[in-house]
């Protein structure tokens, strides 16, 4: 994910600051240099940067800080809220109409930000909510533009309103609003055309669809892979057509993530939504001081909490709580929590949304490993999914050569599975306890190193 590069150069100037009983002017200022350096080098503007160092050091200079018992846990609190002031303190979401009435949202941005997949990932975020969503395929300049929106929209059951693009954008918006107004459509998505750069009849076009359609928001997609030029790109799309709001993409990928940092004290424009992937199912509501804690490595465990809520099983969910409980997690619970896992993004999402994951290496994770561990357990009986304690040397051997394994691979998936069976019964002291290195260790005998 973006900001690994500035999460662990922070963690390194805190660790530097806890074995100090008492701070210093001087080490306050020392680290304050170190975490100016830290946010440059994550490509944050340099005029925030330089209001950033200079209001967090006056709050760190004062008496709460420099006569603390915990002097390092203060200024990573002080950080942690400046963090969150300049990324737009409060969450913000898209309010929609009362029903009856029409919500339209124009997304506009350069080509390659993700633009018309984000148009359909917002549009499923509204499906889900129980309101009925129409996409309008208004990028009549790129025909792949408008059969990509058709694909995401059948993939996600969300209805997609073409017309011949030679009728021209701006037509093509009016009509899919009488379209959305006549046949009761809550919502009405316009995905509009992008360029490679910013040029003038590209913001004429937007400005004449606004004219013609009530536009209740324009959603600016950036790219957070370009750094401070999405700044600018969304400055001039402030200026030129009127943005009321922003979504950042490529969130996952590996980039310094300055934009995120700087966007919104530059433009003045909330942050929305920002986008952790490219699957359909991959854009997450942007809160401020979820997105500040992840910078600082303590987590993000609300987000998947709600990701968990949302993409679970309840009745699986419910049988393996049942297990928990009574202290009897089988293979067929495990089995259904790596479904779920698999549901969520992946262990690597999970892990980087678990606090004290220092460390972990969402590339090294081995999804190899995972199929094979599946593949041992489904060769295993109904029996012995359901009563770990059946296993055996014979069992072993019989499902091992069902699966295709290793004996060895076999005993390493039992040793481990016990282990887990057992840190499942302590799972509330895990924080308090170094569970969560234990967790780590585990993961990685299973062929999951990180």
């Amino acid at each position: 994910m973006a900001f690994e590069g500035l999460t662990e150069k922070l963690q390194n100037i805190f660790g530097g600051l806890r074995g100090k009983g008492r701070l210093s002017e001087e080490d306050i200022k020392s680290s304050m240099k170190e975490i100016k350096m830290a946010l440059l080098e994550a490509d944050v503007n340099f005029k925030l940067v330089r209001q950033f160092i200079r209001d967090t050091e006056a709050k760190c200079m004062g008496q709460e800080v420099m006569q603390s018992l915990t002097p390092a846990q203060t200024i990573i609190k002080i950080v942690n809220d400046e963090l969150v002031r300049m990324m737009g303190s409060e969450s913000e979401e898209l309010v929609l109409k009362a029903p009856g009435t029409v919500t339209v949202i124009m997304m506009v941005g350069l080509q390659g930000a993700g633009k018309t997949t984000t148009a359909a990932k917002i549009g499923a975020k509204f499906k889900s909510k129980g309101r009925r969503v129409l996409l309008a395929a208004c990028d009549t300049y790129r025909p792949a533009a408008i059969k990509q929106l058709q694909v995401n929209g059948e993939k996600l059951g969300l209805d997609v309103f073409t017309e011949d693009p030679a009728k021209g954008a701006v037509a093509i918006a009016k009509d899919a609003y009488q379209e959305a107004v006549r046949k009761s459509y809550s919502v009405l998505i316009v995905d509009t055309a992008g360029r490679l750069q910013i040029d003038e009849t590209m913001m004429q076009e937007l400005s004449e669809i606004k004219e013609n359609v009530p536009v209740d928001y324009t959603l600016l997609t950036t790219d957070a892979m370009t750094g401070q030029e999405a700044v600018n790109v969304a400055l001039e799309f402030s200026e030129k057509v009127g943005i009321d709001g922003l979504i950042i993409t490529k969130l996952d990928g590996d980039t310094r993530g300055g934009a995120a940092l700087s966007i919104r004290s530059v433009t003045g424009k909330p942050i929305y939504f920002v986008g952790m992937g490219e699957k359909l199912d991959q854009l997450e509501e942007f809160h401020p001081d979820r997105m500040a804690s992840r910078i600082l490595g303590m987590g993000d465990v609300l987000t998947l909490i709600e990701k968990a809520q949302s993409t679970a099983d309840q009745e699986k969910a419910k049988e393996t709580a049942r297990h928990l409980k009574k202290g009897e997690f089988n293979y067929n619970d495990f089995l259904s929590s790596m479904e779920q896992m698999r549901k969520m993004g992946g262990l690597s999402a999970v892990m980087g949304m678990l606090p004290g994951m220092k460390g972990f290496n969402a590339d090294a994770v081995d999804e190899s490993g995972i199929r094979r561990i599946e593949s041992i357990i489904m060769s295993m009986t109904p029996a012995e999914r359901e009563n770990p304690k059946l296993m055996n040397p014979s069992r072993k051997q019989r499902i091992a050569k069902g699966s295709g394994s290793d004996i060895a691979e076999v005993n390493r998936l039992v040793k481990q599975f016990s282990e887990m069976q057992k840190m499942m019964k302590q799972f509330t002291g895990m924080s308090k306890h170094g569970g969560m290195s234990r967790l780590g260790r585990m993961f990685k005998g299973m062929g999951m190193p990180f």
